[in-house]
């Protein structure tokens, strides 16, 4: 059975608190410490392990408490689980690979018999390349631009290059929607940019979580990141069909939730903040902190303060503690 407990990539410690669980699951940190004669914080630390490999898990029968998983089944679990990814990987990748093939050549699999695509594609290399695809859609757009623009503060450099554009097609009555995660209210620049837009006619919302970067114009053409990982590497421009309706029903569902800028983030009855929320169910879903701060928009200290924070507020000493107490308080 230790055997494998390390196959998960778990320490001697961490096996030795998960045996003992496995012989009395009702057991707290106080008494594992004195049944296995280790400090609590290495118990603690444990039981963050097991909770991050799955081999604990709430239990529904008693709320607040946590069930013990067989180590067999969650390394089965944990297995199917990097087959899965891996697979969804490996159809991305051939995604990827069909739509680059498409923009390249200027055809889709659509091709009439003249020769003329009917919904062309365009893959934008480098951040040059996208500014001259921006500045050529911001001269033809008519009646509208909805923006998702995630990852918190905007460079100044971002910014920058976005306002002649956004100013012009204010200026032409173009209607205006603009994404924004509730992180750039902390950013001073990007928050002034925001408030401009406003002030100018343009609409703006914000929300903890967002979908990857889009930009569409008119609800007929979209700019994508080529890897939402990494936009500065470029974006496939499309005139899809398809693809641009899925966009416009993202858009609108995020938009439908999110918070207009002119009124504050409040938190909802139980004193929590919607970024808080999102913090705690990304946590406990096994997301690590770096992974949090990226769907987030913040930096990796701002997270592990809103975690201290979070942890102080529970009167807990773990994060396994803490997964326990936000339970029994119904914040997961």
């Amino acid at each position: 059975m230790l055997e494998v407990i390390r196959l998960l990539g778990l320490g001697d410690t961490t096996s030795a608190v998960y045996d003992a669980m496995l012989q009395r699951p009702e057991a707290g940190v106080p008494e594992l410490s004195e049944l296995l004669a280790l400090p609590e914080g290495q118990v603690s630390a444990a039981l963050d392990g097991l909770c991050d490999s799955t081999l604990l898990r709430p239990s529904r029968e008693h709320p607040g408490t946590f069930r013990v998983i067989d180590p067999a089944v969650a390394l089965d679990h944990a297995l199917r689980r990097q087959e899965q990814e891996l697979a969804d990987r490996q159809i991305q990748l051939a995604q990827a690979k069909a739509a680059a093939l498409r923009a390249l050549s200027g055809y889709t699999q659509d091709t009439p018999a003249d020769g003329t695509p009917e919904h062309p594609a365009l893959r934008l290399v480098g951040l040059d390349a996208i500014q001259n695809q921006l500045e050529v859609l911001g001269r033809q757009v008519r009646d509208e631009c909805l923006a998702v623009m995630p990852g918190g503060a905007q460079s100044a450099a971002s910014l920058d290059a976005s306002r002649p554009l956004d100013t012009d097609a204010l200026r032409r009555g173009v209607a205006m929607r603009t994404l924004y995660q509730d992180s750039v209210r902390n950013d001073a620049p990007t928050l002034a940019y925001a408030k401009w837009l406003t002030e100018q006619g343009g609409q703006v919302r914000t929300a903890p979580l967002l979908p990857p970067r889009m930009l569409v114009f008119d609800r007929r053409i979209a700019l994508i990141p080529l890897d939402p990982s990494n936009t500065r590497a470029g974006a496939l421009r499309t005139e899809e069909p398809a693809v641009i309706g899925n966009l416009l029903t993202l858009f609108e569902q995020f938009w439908q939730t999110a918070v207009p800028l002119g009124t504050r983030t409040s938190g909802t009855g139980d004193g929590l903040s919607a970024t808080e929320r999102e913090l705690l169910k990304l946590l406990a879903g096994g997301i690590t902190d770096e992974g949090a701060a990226r769907r987030l928009g913040v930096s990796l200290r701002t997270v592990r303060r809103q975690m201290a924070s979070l942890m102080e507020r529970l009167e807990a000493t773990s994060r396994f503690e803490a997964g326990l107490k936000a339970a029994r308080r119904g914040w997961l």
